[in-house]
């Protein structure tokens, strides 16, 4: 009897040591995985530089000159098509009125061509040729006269061709007089329409090209956005070489910003768009701005970015990665940033 309660007493405390054992390797699991789950994902880390969604805008002149005005300030919001500043235009005005001028005189000789000549031209053109007409016909009168006379003995030969001259001068200026009556009263001529035509077409070109080149001398902004800097102020010269940049303004549109980030050439395989980031700032401690990858670049290249580390290394190739930064990340634009790229699991 003693011993099969000794033996009894054995099984319980083995089978109690075992469901010990299990419990305790159930509780290490859930704790190992719980911790597992605590770990950060990986991640991929690379400095950038805060710029605004349209990125940087340098905005110069089209047209080299002076500076008449500058209509901005430095943070001041803008909008498309908006004067930012203007030129030293006078001359460039005057050779608008100019070509509008010659325009209204090339419109009046067109006119002039289709209207023909006016109506007292013509009617002085026709009382002409009426005059003529009975000039003519009264030397025609005294040279048969004449000619009779001479026929008769009565006057010389001499005499009878006098008159006879005379009615042939009264002829021609009679046939001179209707000639020009015709082309006084005849409609326009196709060719000299034309020709008018092309003149005014010709003198409109001249003042379209006046207007667009005095319209190069208003520096107009081609987004809705903030003037973040101006290079220039009024009085001072602008140069337009495509070798030397000379910029008025750099313009941005900073309702969302996006970051550009140097990612090293060792990581670049573990990137994709829509992985998530998050961005820091030695300005804002602690405090993170996250946002999405939304372009990977094709090329890689040279440094964007320098942290001034002494042991920087500035030789490595690096791969320009844009982020796109949730609303409401009220950053500076041109901030040096440190940003976190979610490494997605392969």
């Amino acid at each position: 009897m003693k011993n099969k309660l000794v033996m009894g007493s054995l099984i319980m405390f083995v089978a109690a040591l075992t469901a010990t054992l299990m419990l305790g390797r159930t509780h290490s699991a859930k704790i190992s995985a719980k911790t597992a789950s605590a770990q950060p994902a990986a991640l991929i880390a690379g400095p950038g530089r805060v710029e605004p969604q349209s990125e940087d805008i340098k905005l110069g002149s089209e047209l080299s000159g002076k500076l008449k005005n500058v209509l901005v300030e430095e943070g001041d919001r803008i909008r498309r098509g908006q004067i930012l500043a203007e030129l030293e235009n006078n001359d460039y005005r005057a050779q608008v009125s100019s070509a509008e001028a010659e325009v209204r005189q090339k419109e009046a000789e067109l006119r002039k061509v289709i209207n023909g000549a006016r109506i007292a031209e013509r009617r002085e053109a026709f009382s002409n040729v009426r005059e003529a007409e009975a000039v003519m016909n009264n030397a025609r009168s005294e040279m048969e006269r004449r000619q009779k006379l001479f026929a008769a003995g009565v006057i010389s030969k001499e005499e009878a061709d006098r008159y006879a001259k005379e009615y042939d001068v009264a002829q021609a200026r009679f046939e001179e007089t209707r000639q020009r009556h015709t082309l006084v009263d005849e409609a326009a001529r196709e060719e000299d329409q034309s020709m008018a035509q092309a003149n005014l077409a010709a003198a409109k070109a001249r003042l379209d090209q006046t207007r667009a080149v005095l319209a190069k001398t208003y520096v107009r902004s081609p987004i809705d956005g903030t003037v973040l800097k101006k290079h220039h102020r009024a009085g001072e010269s602008i140069s337009n070489f495509s070798t030397t940049p000379d910029p008025i303004f750099t313009l941005g549109d900073t309702r969302a910003l996006r970051v550009r980030v140097d990612v090293d050439e060792a990581d670049v395989s573990k990137l994709a768009v829509g992985q998530r980031v998050y961005i820091t700032a030695d300005a804002y401690a602690d405090k993170r701005f996250w946002g999405h990858v939304v372009r990977v670049g094709e090329e890689l290249g040279r440094k964007n970015v320098r942290t001034d580390e002494p042991t920087e290394r500035v030789d490595t190739k690096i791969l320009e990665t844009l982020v796109q930064l949730e609303p409401g990340a009220d950053l500076p634009v041109g901030l040096r940033v440190n940003a976190f790229i979610m490494r997605a699991e392969r």
